[in-house]
């Protein structure tokens, strides 16, 4: 794992609009350390989601570098992308999309089976990732026996279950009241310096901005300088 875990270097990212192209990201720059937690607040439409695209190699940029645990993702194909995303990236999409015929167990071990990982180790860090989200005693219970909370918790630990070098999470408090968001929160900021991640936190909440490592604010597809918090 490198020191400066995630970099976005230079990235522009455009889109058809009628005749001409939308901008969606103009120049963006951004670099994150292992261990570190950086939001990216903005209003609706200010480039923020396609800046996670970007990251997660889900969109190719026009120009630019994306950069995950030092490999340069310019050039690569999709198969070689996706295997990048299984093994060093982990997405935590705004709505946890569980299976619902899946226990909380069940939805780790998908992931690690994709990875091509063996099932008894797989079962193994499915619980103890459960149970480092609070859910050991949840492990049985299918989605709709879990509260939103708690199946949000289920989605951040499906993201970490390949051992991503980096996290990227979007909006995990919408769907939360303030005490169960102060929560997840909590269990990301956790997360990330027991595991080492680099994780971009993408946020509306500015109400725990101060606990972050950094904190960077999207408009109009542009990036400001990314200011340090008191922690």
């Amino acid at each position: 794992m490198t020191a400066s875990t995630l970099l976005l270097d230079d990235i522009t990212l455009t889109y058809p609009d009628g005749e001409g192209r939308l901008t969606a990201l103009d120049a963006v720059s951004l670099t994150v350390d292992a261990g570190t937690v950086t939001a990216c607040v903005g209003p609706s439409g200010s480039g923020k989601s396609s800046l996670l695209a970007v990251a997660a190699t889900l969109v190719t940029p026009d120009s630019g570098r994306v950069v995950v645990a030092g490999t340069d993702t310019t050039g690569l194909g999709p198969a070689e992308k996706a295997a990048l995303r299984r093994t060093r990236l982990g997405i935590v999409f705004q709505q946890p999309n569980l299976l619902p015929s899946l226990t909380a167990a069940e939805q780790l071990q998908v992931m690690a089976h994709l990875a091509g990982r063996r099932p008894r180790a797989a079962r193994d860090h499915a619980l103890e990732l459960l149970a480092a989200v609070g859910l050991a005693d949840q492990a049985h219970r299918r989605p709709h026996q879990l509260s939103g909370g708690q199946r949000q918790r289920v989605n951040i630990a499906r993201a970490l279950m390949n051992e991503p070098a980096v996290l990227l999470v979007d909006e995990p408090t919408s769907a939360l009241d303030h005490e169960r968001g102060a929560a997840i929160l909590d269990l990301l900021l956790s997360l990330t310096r027991d595991r080492g991640t680099a994780t971009v936190l993408v946020t509306h909440d500015r109400a725990h901005l101060e606990r972050m490592d950094a904190v960077v604010t999207m408009a109009d597809g542009r990036l400001g300088a990314a200011r340090a918090t008191a922690g």
